[in-house]
């Protein structure tokens, strides 16, 4: 069985950019409903705590939580590439988390998660540590100790 291509009843993309954009403005709107529903809910498990303390429990409360899956935040390399377009667009030296705060609002993730930021950071500074080491990235300490990165050569395009 052949396809048979049908020509568009327009020259342009206009009717499907106005629908894809649509759609996206629909789902932007779930997720920032989604992320308020959750951070209401960590702020009664919160109370909830505080309350069981108050009550005089003394258990291990995050022993009594079910597993939970271990989440892919990014795909293979995904993480790299978003790394690399922050130092290319930065004017200066970045440290980890301000690379990971970048790249979380880039992808509109919830930026008030700060067990996120804090896994992004270190993750940030365990994938930058090979780059630093095959030259394509450089590492300083800012005037904190901090430690502050750079690309080598800002034309650097592809990911090693």
């Amino acid at each position: 069985m052949t396809k048979t291509y049908t020509p568009a009843k327009t020259d342009t993309f206009e009717h499907t950019i106005t629908g894809l954009l649509a759609k996206r403005r629909d789902m932007l709107t779930e997720a920032e409903l989604i992320r308020d529903r959750l951070a209401e809910i960590k702020n009664d498990l919160s109370a909830l705590d505080r309350t069981l303390a108050t009550l005089g429990f003394t258990g291990d409360l995050e022993g009594m939580m079910p597993r939970q899956k271990r989440q892919v935040i990014f795909g293979r390399g995904d993480l790299l590439r978003a790394i690399l377009d922050e130092l290319r667009g930065a004017e200066r030296p970045l440290r980890s988390r301000e690379i990971a705060q970048a790249i979380i609002a880039v992808r509109g993730d919830d930026p008030r998660d700060q067990r996120y930021i804090a896994d992004l950071t270190r993750r940030v500074g365990k994938a930058l540590r090979p780059l630093r080491e095959s030259g394509i990235v450089q590492s300083a300490r800012d005037r904190c100790a901090n430690t502050v990165w750079k690309l080598v050569n800002q034309n650097t395009l592809a990911c090693p």
